[in-house]
């Protein structure tokens, strides 16, 4: 049986200095590897009894987990899914929220090589429609909570579709199983063998990211991907393997697979899942305190809540260490937090196309603002338009080095896109669109994007989703999606506006513009701002220059 707190090892080389900590690192993946079989199983098989999983709600309620329990319920999936005639290569959309049977699905999906294609809650059957026929989704496994299976519903009927569907949390509409009493019910479950087994190689995972040109585009990862998680849990975000980790994250997000599952159960350790329907700091203080976390990660806009609160009046004592990512780290909130709790939140960076990328792991002196130094997972340069490295303290885009070959955690590309793929990676490099000055002790500073990407709230827009629901409204004859400054949320979704011959202008017309976009797709996607112009400012094409509106947002 394996050491399950050195698990981790046949599959992380550490080079270490005289310090003990590691001065790099190699990362190596077996040609047959399966998170499934080779982590989940073969803890399950050597502590069954060890904590997997933690899962409380805000009224009180909570279940435990083991990797017992976690090896059963993910043979019980597998074996429904393939009942249900789900096999190797087929696409599973998983809308869960952070119900516990996320973890079950995607690991039965990964044991019989499906693929998972995780999406947030917050969709609408506009935003669920773009998914289901881009990725040719075969089923679906999603809660009841609110207006979501009705959402899908309707997205599968516009399509003319017939998805196998199973539900969660809530009466099932017509024509959808109940997850948990099939899985009750599923035969026993034999792992796949020969050609039907699922290897590293093969895709495991699907997950929608914005542009600012187009309309989303579909990152595909394969089952190697979790191995790249190990750096991420063992170094950034330090986690006990007989401590408690919460990453606050819904499971739609590539965030919850970083700080929920993967480098978290290589380790051997317990995840801790806090379910809510909105944030609310006082909340996540007091479930902080009693669940005893020893190591949290959060997006900046989190931090930025909780440091409003008095701190001093919640036992922080369990709580180790702190990381935050998502969006660039304000100074202020790092002294605070640091200030009252005597912990330095060490700041990474990273893609839903990769893994942690730029960091400051737990050994490492933070400098507050900055992401941190190049991961060694990746050979990372900070290039000019030109394509040549930049110097220090000069700006430039963060692009990783391939070569010929792709590192372990870097996508494969995006699904069926070869033209996209091809315009972020090339002649050997991998463009993040992500802007950066490096100083002289190798520490990264965000900049910004190169697009338009806006970043708010720990959520990622794409201008071009929200443009094209705004632009469908009748009032709107042009409209730019930008990002806007907000003293709270750092950063704000704003559409300009040229109102249609006979409509005037105001207050009441912005709001039932708002009101628009949240019934047609997501609302964390919705403007919060609507400023109304005569004319937009142009390029000599006629291109609308969002850059010319995001310099007059952030003019003093």
């Amino acid at each position: 049986m394996p050491n399950v707190t050195t698990l981790h090892q046949r599959f992380l080389v550490e080079d270490l200095g005289p310090d003990g900590f590691p001065t790099t690192y190699r990362l190596d993946c077996p040609p047959d590897f399966n998170f499934g079989y080779d982590v989940v199983d073969a803890i399950a098989a050597a502590e069954p009894d060890r904590p997997a999983l933690r899962w409380s709600d805000t009224t009180g309620t909570v279940e435990h987990y083991t990797f017992g329990d976690i090896a059963r319920l993910s043979d019980a999936a597998a074996s429904w899914f393939r009942s249900v005639g789900i096999g190797k290569g087929d696409r599973v959309l998983l809308v869960l929220r952070r119900h516990p049977q996320f973890w079950w699905a995607i690991i039965g999906l990964h044991k019989i090589g499906a693929v998972a294609a995780p999406a947030t809650h917050l969709l609408k059957a506009y935003d669920i429609e773009l998914r289901l026929r881009d990725a040719k989704i075969t089923a679906a496994v999603a809660t009841m909570d609110g207006d979501v299976g009705a959402e899908i519903d309707l997205a599968e009927a516009n399509l003319g579709l017939h998805l196998v569907k199973a539900a969660v949390c809530g009466t099932p509409r017509p024509g959808w199983a109940d997850f948990d009493t099939e899985l009750a019910a599923a035969a026993p479950f034999t792992a796949p063998v020969g050609p039907d087994r699922p290897v590293a190689a093969d895709t495991a995972l699907l997950y929608f990211t914005s542009g600012t040109t187009a309309q989303p585009k579909m990152v595909v990862h394969s089952h190697s991907y979790p191995v790249a998680h190990i750096p991420t849990a063992k170094y950034w975000h330090r986690v006990d393997p007989d401590g408690l980790h919460l990453t606050v994250s819904d499971t739609g997000w590539a965030k919850s697979v970083w700080g929920k599952l993967y480098g978290q159960w290589f380790l051997g350790g317990c995840v801790d899942v806090f379910d809510f329907d909105r944030f609310d700091p006082v909340t996540l203080l007091r479930h902080l305190e009693e669940a005893q976390v020893t190591t949290f990660c959060a997006a900046p806009t989190v931090y930025r809540f909780l440091v409003d609160e008095d701190l001093s009046a919640f036992d922080l004592s369990a709580l180790q260490h702190a990381t935050v990512a998502g969006e660039a780290m304000n100074p202020v909130v790092f002294e605070t937090f640091a200030e009252r709790t005597g912990l330095e939140l060490k700041e990474g960076y990273g893609q839903t196309e990769l893994t942690l990328a730029v960091v400051t792991n737990y050994w490492q002196p933070t400098r507050p603002g900055s992401m941190g130094r190049p991961s060694p997972a990746y050979d990372i340069v900070l290039l000019d338009e030109d394509g040549r490295e930049v110097g220090v303290g000069e700006e430039g885009e963060i692009c990783l080095r391939t070569g010929d070959q792709t590192p372990i955690g870097m996508f494969a590309g995006y699904l069926d896109d070869p033209v996209t793929t091809s315009a972020s990676w090339y002649d050997g490099y991998y463009h993040t669109h992500d802007l950066a000055t490096c100083d002289a002790d190798g520490y990264f500073w965000y900049v910004g994007r190169t697009d338009d990407m806006i970043k708010t709230s720990g959520y990622r827009v794409g201008p071009f989703e929200v443009e094209s629901v705004v632009q469908a409204h009748p009032a709107v004859k042009e409209c730019a999606i930008t990002a806007a400054p907000h003293p709270v949320r750092g950063t704000v979704v704003k559409a300009t506006v040229v109102v249609s011959a006979g409509f005037d202008p105001g207050d009441d017309l912005a709001c039932d513009i708002q009101s628009y976009v949240k019934a047609r797709t997501a609302a964390y996607k919705y403007p919060r701002i609507v400023e109304f112009v005569d004319a937009m400012p142009v390029t000599v094409s006629g291109k609308i220059r969002r850059v010319e509106i995001r310099e007059r947002d952030h003019t003093p």
